[in-house]
């Protein structure tokens, strides 16, 4: 029989490294969770481009292909947390074994449907499905680091090699997905997220003992929902931003790619992107921090504004590859600051929940992005959607800018990471 999850003693110190994450992956059972879990995100990289090119190819619309994606990113945006919610109070595998079997069924559903040429109900209805149960593996993955490390300096690692994870997942998924969709079938880049599911989402659920314990409510105390906090609200209003700048960028890509006549190297772009963000999330999570988490914050999402303004110098496939790398590294360190601060901001028995509705946030701001950047390109091509991403990034901006004091208070006298 299985331990009961959260039973598992403490465990011992690895080895003194150089290298913080090998001292992390040698503690017992963190490889095994977090590469069932990396197999179990690929489908997060590779459905809302998978669904993409597969309805464009099959339909010859943008627009249509970005309302479908956003219906899934919209479903998933909406139910997540409150699955999130469950899994604190219930158990990840719980909750999550119906969820996965109602994602594959669902993937599975929305590629026969235009495959078959079905009514376009049936694509928003699987679409639907498939956001609304996938969950948030990557919250999920965090909060057994978070169970298991009681360092603040570890868990800064953990949560930036875990970063460095998500976007390894960015930099194979796209490829994989635009190659599939464009060299074998439409339908075919949408193969792989749905055997990830079923493999690394099973898997991972069957690792009980790094499982995190369940949240026992306290009887006359009821917690408060995260959204009632100044400080969450500030995180999730800029990573909302920040999904957009992502969505536009993804269908924007697309588009400049298919009208430079490599349609296949859209995937390998997106790729450049995510490795230059894989990067420096790596090299950002080797070094311990010795200024404010929100100055960080700021200063990261700062600069990912500044490198998307190189969009408007882009004019060929080259230059747009060398701007998206450059771009990329500003991302991974301002994602991991934001879950730090997630960390800072919410109890440990709504972590789950609060790392969710930041990832939830993301995928807001993905389907935002990804619409508008679609009706824009389909009216005016590819470079209108590159106007569209500038324009998030500065929106972002500005609502960091504004919720500068708020994270600056609600974070006074915490760390997360502390200096050498």
């Amino acid at each position: 029989m299985p331990d009961e999850p959260g039973t598992t003693p403490e465990p011992a110190p690895a080895k003194d490294s150089r290298n913080p994450y090998g001292a992390l992956l040698a503690i017992p059972g963190t490889k095994q969770f977090s590469g069932s879990g990396a197999l179990a995100r690929l489908p997060m990289s590779m459905v809302g481009i998978g669904i993409v090119l597969m309805i464009q190819q099959t339909t010859g619309s943008y627009g249509l292909a970005g309302r479908v994606s956003a219906a899934y990113i919209v479903a998933q945006a909406i139910c997540s947390p409150q699955i999130a919610k469950l899994v604190d109070r219930k158990g990840q595998a719980r909750v999550m074994r119906p969820m996965f079997v109602v994602t594959s069924l669902s993937l599975l559903g929305l590629i026969l449907s235009t495959a078959l040429g079905a009514p376009e109900a049936f694509l928003y209805l699987f679409a639907v499905l498939t956001g609304a149960s996938v969950g948030s593996v990557g919250s999920m993955v965090r909060a057994r680091w978070s169970n298991l490390l009681a360092d603040p300096r570890k868990l800064h690692s953990a949560y930036s090699f875990e970063s460095a994870v998500d976007e390894l997942c960015f930099v194979v998924g796209p490829m994989l997905a635009t190659i599939l969709a464009t060299s074998v079938a439409p339908t075919a880049g949408l193969i792989v997220p749905l055997v990830a599911v079923v493999v690394g989402g099973f898997w991972f659920l069957s690792l009980r003992e790094t499982e995190p314990p369940v949240s026992i409510p306290v009887e006359g105390v009821k917690n408060r929902s995260v959204l009632l906090n100044g400080g969450m609200l500030a995180v999730i209003a800029v990573f909302i931003g920040m999904g957009a700048v992502f969505g536009a960028t993804d269908v924007a890509t697309i588009a400049f790619a298919k009208e430079a006549g490599h349609e296949a190297m859209a995937g390998v772009i997106l790729g450049v992107f995510a490795a230059g963000s894989l990067i420096s999330g790596l090299l950002y999570g080797a070094k311990h921090w010795l200024s404010p988490l929100w100055k960080r914050f700021a200063v990261g999402m700062l600069a990912l504004a500044v490198g998307v303004t190189l969009f408007f110098f882009v004019t060929s496939l080259p230059i747009l590859a060398a701007v998206m790398f450059v771009a990329g590294f500003a991302i991974s360190p301002t994602l991991i600051n934001g879950n730090n601060l997630v960390q800072l901001l919410v109890p440990p028995s709504q972590l789950t929940e609060g790392l969710t509705w930041v990832g939830t946030a993301l995928g807001v701001g993905v389907s935002v992005g990804t619409s508008v950047a679609g009706a824009r390109i389909d009216e005016a091509g590819s470079h209108a959607g590159f106007t569209v991403v500038v324009v998030a990034a500065g929106i972002a901006v500005l609502v960091m800018l504004a919720s500068l004091t708020t994270l600056r208070s609600r974070t006074a006298g915490s760390t997360v990471t502390e200096g050498h």
